[in-house]
């Protein structure tokens, strides 16, 4: 109870020990953000011959590495018109599985700093101090503010934390995100008719919103007695919903325009999936993804798809039941366990699980407040360490070994 008058007196509010709570946000970001250099240092002098960065490996060629190439060659080259192909005849990976404004908006500001590069890194750093702020805000008035802190701090030294200074469009993602997110809480509607936008052509993902705000509305409605709905909101929600069903598929929209082959996007996004199924030529259906991925991985490990497709099931069953009953969750309110809900379902539906998949779960990171929820200081420090030991062995996996079909962030 003592921790909880302190956390939450007005005093607390405007910042924490004499100090104002961006500052505090400002002092964890900065000190994750050299862990994280530290890790990646560390892991350019583990490389080695065989690995994707070799034996001269530089902290410059991690923030550049891996997809932070694709964006770049869409900043430089634009979109094919014309779909490359394998001997075969099937699309081959290109341009078209990267939305434009992460790759755009570094090469606007790289004519200010010099380089894509630098642009494409600060833009990373900057949106994920922002998000930072963005989460506290969002989390305070749930679980109050020395939670929220911590929560910050499992966010900024999360095991994924490198993603806030490489050149990968996650950062700026979870930006939008979190204002969105952040925006339905408040019942700030105008604000996403901009953010929904923003989302949709930063990454994908929009569609997972979208499942959101039809939940929203649903619940809104069931609880309308004791909470109260007024036309303007349920036309709000009708219409923001349909617009991020519209930008959802506008880019395939886009892109079969652009090619002329009405399939391009979703052909496009299958060519990695033969990375790990050579001989996967079909389309596209939902959910069939993590079905083949049960099988392919189980089968590879040596216990048989039938094993996986149990697991599947009762890792569903569990994460359902997580979101649905488990105290420190609820405490984070409908909005944000609807939002974890939908998005794993946008993931079940249209995902092949794979090393990226750990990446692909950063839109969850509004869950770190149930982590911090516990008053415990033991437990704190111990959920720290297991992200920054977390932090450790996706860094030294993925970019001091990186090379594999299973090392891939």
């Amino acid at each position: 109870m003592a921790d909880r008058a302190l956390i939450e007196t007005p005093a607390t509010r405007r910042g924490l020990a004499g100090l104002p709570v961006v500052v505090w946000i400002a002092l964890i970001y900065v000190g994750a953000r050299l862990i994280t250099t530290g890790f990646l240092v560390l892991a350019a002098q583990l490389a080695g011959q065989g690995t994707r960065f070799g034996p001269n490996a530089t902290i410059g060629d991690f923030f550049l590495g891996w997809d932070a190439q694709w964006y770049w060659y869409v900043a430089v080259n634009g979109y094919p018109s014309v779909l490359p192909v394998t001997d075969a005849g099937l699309v081959k990976e290109n341009q078209w599985a990267f939305m434009p404004v992460y790759a755009y908006l570094s090469q606007g500001l790289g004519v200010l700093l010099g380089s894509w590069g630098a642009a494409a890194v600060a833009i990373s750093l900057v949106a994920g101090f922002l998000a930072c702020w963005v989460l506290f805000r969002m989390l305070r008035d749930r679980i109050g503010d020395g939670a929220a802190l911590w929560a910050v701090a499992f966010f900024a030294s999360a095991p994924l934390a490198a993603m806030f200074q490489v050149g990968y469009a996650e950062s700026l993602f979870l930006l939008w995100l979190l204002l969105a997110l952040w925006a339905l809480m408040r019942r700030r509607y105008g604000w996403l008719y901009l953010l929904i936008p923003l989302m949709g052509f930063t990454r994908p993902g929009v569609l997972a919103f979208a499942l959101l705000l039809g939940l929203i509305g649903v619940w809104r409605w069931m609880h309308r007695r004791t909470e109260p709905l007024p036309i303007r909101e349920i036309v709000h929600i009708v219409a923001l919903g349909a617009l991020a069903v519209v930008v959802g598929f506008a880019w395939q929209v886009i892109a079969g325009v652009a090619t002329g082959d009405s399939g391009a996007y979703l052909a496009t996004e299958l060519a990695w999936r033969r990375n790990w199924l050579p001989a996967s030529d079909g389309g596209f259906l939902p959910f069939d993804g993590f079905v083949q991925g049960a099988a392919f991985w189980f089968g590879t490990w040596g216990l048989g798809p039938v094993t996986g497709y149990v697991v599947l099931a009762l890792a569903v069953v569990a994460i359902a039941v997580l979101l649905l009953f488990e105290p420190h969750v609820k405490r984070l309110g409908v909005e944000l366990r609807l939002w974890s809900a939908s998005y794993l379902v946008y993931l079940l539906a249209v995902f092949f699980p794979q090393s990226s998949l750990f990446r692909l779960l950063l839109p969850l990171s509004p869950l770190w407040g149930a982590a911090a929820v516990p008053r415990s200081t033991p437990w704190r420090i111990a959920v720290l360490a297991a992200c920054l030991l977390g932090q450790w062995w996706w860094i030294y996996n993925m970019y001091a070994l990186g090379n594999t079909y299973w090392q891939i962030p």
